[in-house]
């Protein structure tokens, strides 16, 4: 049908507009008519109309902590103003990773020894913590005399650790010109894995895969893994310092990939290094996260953008002491970071009068310690410690695995050394038999301080989507709404209607119903049967659907075309661990999109509300319930356990946007159920750790 405005009277053209506006109501009631909905139904994907929003929302926080970050860097003037600066990264660092444990002993032996023209390797086990074994290499150089500058060499993502070829290059190169050099297995790597099956190789996968498995559950109990990590290194310098072929005034560290990672914290946590050179890992959070770039828990420190620290401000709180960046150009770690970083660390170095200590080098491959790298690094440390810089690599000799195996059997598990999780499990019940029972007051206070200070607007603004109608959904008409919960965050929010409605929610009084859905509120009303059974059972209670920031409507597509929401390396811990860094976890998050949500429900005249959350949205939707006045009714459909159960399993599947670090240092989701009997709470169906029926 079409109209034109000239040639007639504005009377005409209006008429002819109302009977195109009234076709189309018609064709709305066709859609819902039986004829339309006895047709085959069409087979239904979740809803995604806000793919790009948990990413779009974290970088603009992130360019906002960048530009906050620059500004104050761009004020430091004097050799004072940088020497401050340097304190306040040592201070600020600490904070984030949390103070030393106690120095135990090492209890260091040396299991075998290889010698070889030039140096030898001698195999060998220490203690980091008690009971918490250490399998390092250690090449001591034998055609010279005296004490020796050393090197602690961290691994990447080896599944051999120490062994891999990369790590066995530098240690062999550095050893051949004159550098003793101890490179130790990774925590879930080599011969540390951390969760064994009757063959003794990891049921979980090696590297990433124990690492997040091990490093998210630590959370719960106030732990990191990016610490542990460290303090493996920090150990390993303790250890070379007990050797008399060591010049304890000359130890330097380095690593590639996870070990440049590992190099970086190191510099920033310990400061008896004399140089450091970490490849392939220097560029900056911001590039990481608008790259879609996901990284190891370790390498996602707690609260560390909230306390205003970028990757350089870790060599930073090494200065004046001499860096040098090695990056590759073809590298996922993005280039551009990596010169931006040393542009900014030249500066300040040059405010502390040693400009010459500060070095970047830029590989022409793609990631990996190279050999372009590695002689770069040789040529770094032989300058700053007198020995001649200009040398190429001698030629190398590879052992093989078992030649560099420190145990009997292959796996310090065997020796009986204890797993990142059974400290962990041993600090959760630790934890539970200190707390006791929580009162409802003390966890307001602890979620409020948590919140820091932030309250959802009375009346939010928000908009209103033209309906999807053929959903399948259990009423005539849903129509959506989008809250806007803070700047670039949305919360999602169906109105179920009896009668077709393209409006605001009509104005209501007494009780409404808010559903918070575990992964699709789209879905969930065709296959929840506690859903479908509360919206046939009270038809006259107004009933909203809610899907909070990351899921449903907002389920991420970033990082990989290919990885499930599932994955543990896929964006759901992508964001959450932006969450943690800036100490913003991402069930706190949620929850304040619930009562954002609740208080756009308040708007239209409700004066109390029964919330159901199910599954993932149980823990936000019980947070939210503690807080928020309007809930009077609460039901909670799969809610897990406790906090401890998910903290003493071997393994699990919540992901990490369930998670709040230290909870357990404060209280347990069965303190939360007990503050919400006056509620008049109900569990239904709990889910324990692997997100199945608890017993």
């Amino acid at each position: 049908m079409s109209c034109e405005v000239s040639g007639g009277s504005r009377r005409d053209f209006l008429r002819m507009a109302t009977v195109s506006a009234f076709g189309s109501l018609v064709a709305r009631e066709w859609l819902m008519s039986e004829a339309a909905t006895a047709a085959e139904p069409p087979t239904l994907t979740r809803l995604n109309r806000f793919p790009r929003m948990l990413q779009e929302y974290y970088v603009q926080r992130m360019r906002d902590f960048h530009d906050e970050r620059i500004a104050r860097l761009e004020q430091l003037q004097t050799r004072s103003d940088a020497q401050a600066y340097v304190e306040s990264c040592r201070t600020r660092i600490r904070k984030c990773l949390g103070p030393n444990p106690e120095r135990t002993p090492l209890k260091p032996r040396v299991t075998n020894v290889l010698e070889r023209d030039g140096y030898r390797i001698e195999n060998l086990i220490f203690e980091s913590r008690p009971g918490f074994l250490v399998t390092g290499n250690l090449y001591v150089p034998t055609n010279v005399t005296g004490r020796l500058p050393a090197v602690v060499g961290t691994c990447g993502h080896s599944h051999n650790g120490k062994a891999a070829g990369a790590y066995q290059s530098f240690s062999q190169g550095l050893a051949r010109k004159g550098f003793v050099c101890l490179t130790f297995d990774p925590i879930g790597q080599g011969e540390r894995l951390q969760y064994l099956d009757d063959n003794h190789k990891s049921h979980v996968g090696v590297g990433v895969r124990e690492h997040l498995l091990a490093g998210n559950q630590q959370y719960l109990v106030g732990e990191n893994l990016s610490f542990w990590r460290a303090w493996d290194g920090m150990r390993a310098l303790d250890y070379l310092q007990t050797r008399e072929e060591v010049d304890p005034e000359q130890i330097a560290v380095t690593g590639n990939s996870g070990g440049g990672t590992m190099t970086t914290l190191l510099s920033g946590i310990e400061d008896r290094w004399n140089m450091a050179a970490p490849s392939c890992f220097v560029t900056s959070f911001v590039r990481n996260l608008e790259n879609e770039l996901p990284a190891d828990t370790e390498q996602c420190p707690p609260s560390v953008l909230a306390h205003g620290l970028d990757h350089e401000d870790f060599l930073a709180a090494l200065a004046p002491k001499p860096i040098i960046i090695l990056a590759k150009e073809k590298d996922f770690f993005d280039v551009r970071g990596a010169e931006e970083a040393y542009g900014r660390l030249k500066r300040l170095y040059t405010l502390l009068g040693a400009p010459d200590n500060i070095g970047l080098f830029v590989g022409p491959t793609t990631h990996g310690y190279s050999i372009e790298n590695r002689e770069a690094m040789y040529g770094w440390f032989s300058r700053h410690t007198g020995g001649d810089a200009d040398q190429p690599e001698p030629e190398l000799t590879m052992e093989t695995d078992e030649a560099l195996t420190c145990t009997p059997q292959g796996q310090v598990n065997l020796l009986g050394s204890k797993t990142v999780p059974q400290f962990t499990r041993e600090r959760a019940e630790a934890l539970k038999n200190a707390r006791g029972d929580v009162a409802a007051e003390v966890i307001r206070e602890r979620l409020n301080e948590w919140l820091d200070g932030r309250t959802p607007p009375e009346d939010p603004r928000y908009r209103i989507l033209r309906p999807y109608w053929r959903r399948q959904h259990p009423t005539r008409s849903a129509l959506t709404y989008v809250i806007e919960t803070e700047p670039d965050a949305q919360a999602v929010v169906y109105g179920l209607y009896g009668e077709l409605h393209s409006s605001r929610p009509p104005r209501g009084k007494g009780t409404g119903v808010l559903y918070v859905s575990h992964l699709s509120a789209d879905e969930e009303l065709r296959e929840n049967d506690l859903l479908l059974e509360t919206i046939k059972s009270s038809p006259e209670t107004p009933v909203f659907t809610l899907d909070v920031r990351g899921v449903g409507e907002s389920q991420p597509n970033t990082t990989d075309e290919n990885t499930s929401l599932h994955a543990p390396y896929g964006a759901d811990f992508m964001y959450a661990a932006h969450g943690i860094m800036f100490d913003d976890a991402m069930p706190l998050q949620r929850a304040y999109d619930i009562m954002t949500v609740l208080n756009w429900i308040r708007t239209f005249g409700y004066s109390d509300v029964h919330l159901i959350a199910n599954g993932w949205g149980s823990i936000p939707g019980t947070f939210a319930a503690i807080l928020h006045p309007l809930v009077k009714q609460v039901t909670l459909q799969h809610p897990l356990t406790s906090y401890t159960d998910l903290a003493t399993a071997e393994t699990y599947t919540w992901p990490l946007s369930s998670m709040v670090p230290g909870v357990l240092n404060h209280f347990d989701l069965p303190d939360c159920y007990a503050a919400l009997k006056s509620k008049n709470v109900e569990l239904v169906d709990s889910w324990g750790p692997d997100q199945k029926f608890a017993s």
